[in-house]
């Protein structure tokens, strides 16, 4: 029947196109249209935002940027913009619908992109929204994504997220979660739990990448792709020498109250400097997964501080781990270079003209130190060149990831065209 109506199509245009893909969401119907149109997001595809104009905020039009801020001051919006929990389970109980009203790709969009696909890390504990939304905007068919739920979490956040995973072959719910605490191995426990189940569920991916809940991309996928084919096997990464403030982390014990010190680290290995956030190959993930020195090392980083910090910066140093680069100084990776995420620190914000500051000031507001991104930062965020960006919260203001959602898909469509 379908090979029927693939047939049929050829001869009945993009109206045909529109039926067949809403009956037959898993055909890869992009090599029989031109048209991608149904699939792009509209004003109508938002809630309380869809006021905004997007296309006057990326270019960073003042009246467009005041609108907003105006906007998500208001009671009214704010209290509109509130999502239950509840809303996704019941609207995951027919799968076919939701991915068709939500317009989720249920087919590549390129050849390029179907042969090289991608495996995700994603945890999260709260903000069912923001994790909707992520994924729509990152989901593709022929890649792979695990979701670790934070074992502390509300049961209506569990139950929700379970419930939209359950709409898609290729996205699957940790087989072993954790309670995750700051700043604790729990942290890096949890995407090692992914990392695992997501090595074992196929051999077919090329690039791991790991988010929280709070990431938005800032590129397509297809962009990603062809970022990614560009380093020829290479991680993307944070990794630098150990700034002499953070070496109380790894002399102490942190799980035990007497202050015991510990020991050096095995092999005589040179700890690094990074991020929880990383780019890397299938390989450095078998690496770290069965190498006997990684896994010593991995327990000696068990009582350290804010490990997640530490770990891959410091695999990512160690001499035969698939894409990895030399322990000298010479090869350190800053976060402003390293593919895997842009984040706005308060301490290094200022202006253009300031020789210490590292970009400019947060156009949102600060939670912790860093920018919760506002419609005011999108322009700059899409100059730069990494993946993905944090932080991003629905709750509080939806018309920055509003507005990536549509730029984001409309690019998406328009490359595959």
């Amino acid at each position: 029947v379908r090979l029927l109506f693939l047939k049929l199509s050829i001869g009945l245009g993009s109206l045909w196109m529109l039926y067949l893909a809403s009956h037959l969401d898993t055909d890869k119907v992009s090599g029989f249209t031109r048209s991608h149109s149904w699939l792009e997001y509209t004003d109508e595809d938002g809630g309380p935002e869809k006021v905004c104009n997007c296309s006057g905020i990326l270019q960073r039009d003042q009246e467009s940027l005041e609108q907003a801020k105006l906007l998500t001051l208001t009671k009214t919006f704010r209290k509109r913009i509130q999502i239950p929990d509840e809303f996704y389970i019941n609207e995951t109980r027919d799968c076919r619908n939701f991915k068709l009203r939500r317009k989720y790709l249920t087919f590549p969009l390129s050849k390029e992109e179907e042969d090289f696909p991608l495996a995700y890390s994603m945890v999260v504990h709260h903000k069912v929204q923001n994790f909707e939304r992520l994924l729509r905007a990152i989901y593709a068919p022929q890649n792979i994504y695990c979701v670790h739920v934070d074992k502390k979490s509300a049961p209506s956040v569990t139950s929700a997220i379970l419930a939209i995973t359950s709409c898609f072959p290729n996205v699957f719910m940790v087989s072993e979660a954790v309670s995750v605490v700051y700043a604790g191995w729990s942290r890096v426990q949890a995407d090692l739990n992914c990392m695992a189940d997501l090595y074992n569920a196929s051999t077919k991916w090329k690039y791991f990448i790991n988010l929280c809940g709070q990431d938005f991309p800032l590129k397509t996928n297809l962009e990603m792709v062809r970022m990614l084919q560009s380093l020829k096997g290479s991680n993307s990464l944070e990794s630098e020498s150990l700034p002499a403030e953070k070496r109380w982390r790894i002399h102490y014990v942190h799980n035990i109250t007497d202050g015991k010190i510990k020991k050096p680290p095995p092999f005589n290995l040179p700890i690094k400097s990074g991020s929880a956030y990383i780019v890397v190959t299938r390989g450095y993930v078998g690496s770290v997964l069965k190498d006997s020195k990684i896994k010593d090392l991995t327990n000696w980083f068990k009582d350290t501080y804010s490990p997640d910090e530490l770990i891959w910066a410091t695999i990512q140093r160690i001499p035969g781990v698939p894409g990895s680069k030399w322990p000298s100084r010479k090869y350190d990776q800053t976060d402003v270079n390293a593919f895997a995420r842009l984040v706005k620190w308060a301490w290094h914000e200022g202006s253009q003209d300031s020789e210490s500051a590292v970009y400019p000031e947060c156009q949102g507001n600060h939670v912790r130190s860093i920018c919760v991104y506002g419609a005011g930062d999108l322009q700059w965020l899409l100059q730069n060149h990494h993946f993905f960006a944090n932080k991003f919260d629905t709750a509080t203001d939806p018309i920055a990831v509003f507005c990536l959602e549509k730029h984001l898909r409309h690019k998406a469509l328009a490359e595959a065209e």
